[in-house]
């Protein structure tokens, strides 16, 4: 297994590749690292921080796909029928956007730091965008 190391403003995580589920697009995400991008309060979505990223494309179709994540679980959403973005729930969250219900690959889990999520949250909420960086850790 692989880990990242996800900082989020004053905030810091763990997250594991679910490169079982979604090996595609966490071999294309590996590939960008380090991944720097500033995150904002989700529009549509619920209780996640919402990465835009235009029309960057990681070039990997929807795997293993969901539009309810739980807390935690990190998706990535191809260009097309919105804009390509990273989605990161720290509460409940239904994954849309302008045009509606949207699905996205779930490739990453927080397993270290959950109980910073909430706080994480309420910080992009009230206090704004937080910049945010995924760096590669060495396997456990």
């Amino acid at each position: 297994m692989k880990f990242l190391r996800l900082t989020a403003g004053p905030y810091t995580f763990v997250a594991r590749l679910e490169e079982t589920i979604a090996p595609r697009t966490c071999a294309a995400f590996e590939r960008q690292l380090p991944f720097r991008r500033p995150m904002i309060q989700a529009r549509w979505s619920g209780q996640a921080g919402f990465i835009p990223l235009g029309s960057f494309d990681l070039g990997v179709g929807l795997e293993n796909a969901t539009s309810y994540p739980a807390p935690g679980e990190i998706l990535y959403h191809p260009p097309g029928v919105s804009e390509a973005e990273i989605l990161l729930p720290y509460g409940p969250t239904r994954f849309a956007s302008k045009v509606g219900q949207l699905a996205g690959n779930h490739f990453l889990t927080i397993v270290e730091g959950q109980e910073q999520l909430a706080k994480m949250g309420e910080h992009i909420l009230w206090r704004g965008a937080v910049d945010v960086e995924f760096t590669e850790m060495l396997p456990r």
